[in-house]
């Protein structure tokens, strides 16, 4: 069997696009124009009262918004039921979901993203909702300036006590750095979705994936390949994210593309550019700036919003939260819709095969 011929480049956010690219990607700017009247009649009887009803809600990267720029929405732009019985149903969906495709027991899902997006804390606090406790499953990382995980680590998440692991297996991967040498190339990207990487490989700059990497599987079986890939993305950093990342994801999106594997995304740390929502996760999709950056988001992407989903990951608390729980098992149920959209693209495939054989 020959050798995968493998792309002779690596991700270098740092540098400018690549050459191929037809577009070039510029830096994402947001620079928020806030309209202050002259001047503003307030009843007299009440100036402390008017004072608070003027002041601010929202906060975006510690600048204030102005209360002539109304950040919160009247209706909410995504309906969602936040009690706690949904939260049961929701893991329920979760836990009950089988792949459309009898070859498979596990849908499995590739996170990718920058380093220090949330990939890691995503993992570990949708297996917290199934576990009763906030629990720090996926180990992860202080530093947002190089990647704590380093292998191809694939987490089955596991039912409440006493239940089977549900059908899903979040894979979680380096991430994609801004340095020149970020040891994760498109081809080792494209050989974990093909089903080519062992379990547990190290990824290195000077050794990408070859049929000569030790546990490299030559003839991947539909388990070993991925079924759906979630990028993440960090709200908070959408806005100063390098040049050259944009690009990035567009080559990414493109290859994977090719490959028939549906894409989603996760909008992580949506409380850290919305005051609203860091006191109340329901608020989430009344937010003005949460709508504007998801906007935001998919431009980096270069996919439409309504492929993205906000989510909130647990970090300090030691206490779980209903609505928190709500927002991330929504996510992984968006995750799975796409997930079996690839089963059912597949089967049509092989039908269409059978038909043209005989």
């Amino acid at each position: 069997m020959h050798e995968e011929s493998k792309p002779a480049f690596s991700f270098n956010f740092g540098a400018a696009a690549p050459t191929p690219t037809t577009t070039t990607a510029t830096a994402l700017q947001f620079n928020p124009v806030v309209t202050v009247p002259k001047s503003v009649s307030l009843p007299t009887t009440s100036t402390s009262t008017a004072r608070k009803e003027h002041r601010a809600l929202f906060t975006v990267s510690g600048m204030e918004a102005s209360s002539t720029v109304r950040p919160k929405l009247e209706s909410p732009w995504r309906d969602v039921e936040w009690t706690a019985e949904q939260r049961t149903n929701l893991m329920k969906t979760v836990s009950s979901y089988r792949p459309s495709s009898g070859e498979v027991t596990q849908a499995q899902v590739l996170l990718l993203g920058p380093v220090g997006a949330g990939k890691s804390s995503f993992i570990s606090s949708v297996q917290s909702v199934f576990s009763g406790r906030v629990t720090n499953r996926a180990m992860v990382g202080s530093s947002s300036s190089s990647s704590f995980t380093k292998k191809l680590q694939p987490f089955n998440i596991l039912g409440q006590k006493g239940e089977d692991p549900t059908g899903v297996v979040l894979c979680d991967i380096m991430g994609l750095s801004d340095g020149e040498m970020t040891g994760l190339t498109l081809h080792d990207v494209l050989s974990v979705i093909k089903g080519h990487v062992p379990v547990g490989h190290k990824f290195s700059p000077d050794q990408p994936v070859t049929a000569e990497t030790e546990g490299y599987v030559r003839r991947p079986t539909l388990q070993d390949k991925i079924h759906c890939v979630a990028f993440v993305v960090d709200a908070s950093k959408v806005l100063t994210y390098p040049k050259g990342l944009s690009s990035t994801f567009q080559q990414l999106r493109e290859h994977i593309s090719d490959l028939g594997v549906h894409q989603v995304a996760l909008l992580t740390q949506v409380d850290k550019i919305c005051s609203e929502t860091a006191k109340d996760v329901t608020h989430v999709y009344k937010s003005r700036i949460v709508q504007d950056m998801m906007s935001k988001a998919g431009a980096l992407l270069g996919m439409s919003t309504s492929y993205i989903v906000p989510v909130r990951n647990y970090s300090s608390e030691l206490n779980l939260d209903v609505n928190t729980d709500v927002l991330l098992l929504s996510a992984v149920d968006h995750i799975l819709q796409y997930a079996d959209l690839y089963f059912q693209d597949n089967t049509a495939q092989d039908m269409e095969s059978v038909k043209f054989k005989n």
